[in-house]
This record gives C-alpha cells, structure tokens and sequence, in this order.
C-alpha cells in the first residue's frame, strides 16, 4: 500500500492544508478516501492516475469531506481521459449517500451517473464487510461525528492494513477497530481544550493510539490552531508507543 495525503486539513481556508482527501494505492488498484472539492485539483497537483482511480469512500456528508464528489462526476463525464475507460467506478459511502448524489444531481440535471463507464453506488452498513477494490476487504464503523460517520478498515491482498478514522469524537471502540494496524490515519483536529465534542484533540488522539497499538500512526484534520504548534515535540511529550507522522498536503507514505 502507499497513501498520498492530498489534503490535511479542514474546511476553514488555508495556505498549506486543503480539505480532506486521501490517495491509497493498494494490490487490487486506487481509492480515494473522501473527496473534499479541492481533492479533485490535488490529485492532478500530485500527477496521481485519477482516470484509473477505482474506487470513492465517501466517511460522512460534511462537505470538506464529500463537496468534490459531484465536480468530480461532472469532469469525468466530459473529459476526453474517460471515454475509452471501460472499468466501473464504485462509490462507497453510509446509508444515505444515494440520496445524496440525487440531490447533487439534481441543481441543473447533470445526470452524474450517466458516464462513458459504469457508476456503481454502495452504502454500507457498518460492521458488514465489502470489497472496496478487487481482492480488498474493507469494513467500517460507526463513530461519534454525524449520525452517518464511519471509519473505514482496509486490508489488501498484500495483507497490509489501514484504518482511517476520518472526524470523530473520542471513542475508544475507534482504537480497538485500529488494533495493531500498519497505519493508524487519525483526526486531531485541535491541540487542547477542543471546543467540541465530535472531533478529537491531541491528548485523546495519543490515548486512542496507545491503546489501538498500530505500527505508524498519522494525525491529520489540523485546524488553523496547529500552525505555531511544534507538532514533534507536542507529540513527543506524550512518548508515543509508535512513529507518529504530521499529515501534510503532499506526504507520500509506504505502508
């Protein structure tokens, strides 16, 4: 598996991190794991293969995680790239993201799943597995974001692991869905004294790996109050048990 973070952020505008946006390329083929409005641009920033990409998940329906979706439909439909591609691309999201691409779909008819390949639209129940990308098992969770957040837990044919967490709020079912897993993708999206309870802040994000005991961990979702923070020694002042990386827009990770 190799994940490229396309954008590291949330939705507050800023210089350096773009909403959020993950590339995973693993043995059965690409996913992206959200699909904020700016990852549609940060995958050609990244010279990323998005006409062969097979696959979208889509963790809840907050727009810094779901807003580039329709762009994205509405680009491959007309992009001279696409119409020779003969592959499906599957979306995958919580119950409800059907309802959601017909509401996208309908603000000027754009007719987003008529494309020059087959879509196919899935919604997963939490806890039921599902093939994500030929011979990759994915599962997800439900979490304490929005009524519709999920994790997602990755295993390819390679035997690598990933979960990503996208937002939740503290939970530590979270870590336990994480155990021992070869990267632990996980929101922090506030350094202390969080000002809500559905996100995570960096003592709880360091609680949740030390009990989820996995070989590299990744913070990301930063807000705008991390800027003038020194992440590695705020990190290191909590002796992680493992490698703990800054997500950063353009990181590329070996997993």
């Amino acid at each position: 598996m190799k994940l490229t973070v396309l954008g590291s952020g949330t939705s507050i505008p800023h210089p350096k991190r773009s909403s959020s946006g993950y590339w995973l390329e693993t043995a059965g083929g690409t996913a992206l794991l959200d699909c904020s409005a700016s990852a549609i641009h940060r995958m050609t920033e990244e010279e990323l293969d998005w006409t062969s990409l097979g696959a979208i998940w889509i963790s809840h329906f907050h727009l810094d995680h779901c807003g580039g979706i329709a762009p994205f439909l509405a680009g491959t439909k007309h992009s001279a790239e696409m119409r020779q591609r003969t592959t499906p691309l599957r979306i995958f999201g919580p119950v409800g993201i059907k309802a959601l691409l017909a509401r996208f779909d309908a603000v000027d008819n754009y007719r987003l799943l008529e494309q020059p390949f087959r879509v196919e639209v899935v919604e997963v129940e939490a806890l039921d597995p599902f093939e994500i990308l030929p011979g990759v098992e994915a599962v997800a969770m439900k979490t304490p974001h929005t009524d519709e957040s999920h994790a997602i837990h990755v295993r390819d044919a390679d035997d690598k692991t990933l979960v990503y967490s996208a937002d939740t709020g503290f939970d530590e079912t979270v870590a336990t869905f994480a155990n021992r897993v070869d990267l632990f993708v996980l929101e922090c999206s506030f350094v202390r004294d969080k000002p809500v309870q559905k996100h995570l802040e960096l003592a709880e994000a360091m609680y949740l790996i030390r009990k989820a005991h996995p070989k590299q961990t990744m913070l990301t979702h930063f807000y705008p109050e991390w800027d003038d923070v020194d992440f590695n020694k705020k990190v290191a002042g909590f002796n992680p048990p493992c490698d703990v990386v800054e997500a950063k827009d353009g990181l590329r990770l070996e997993i």
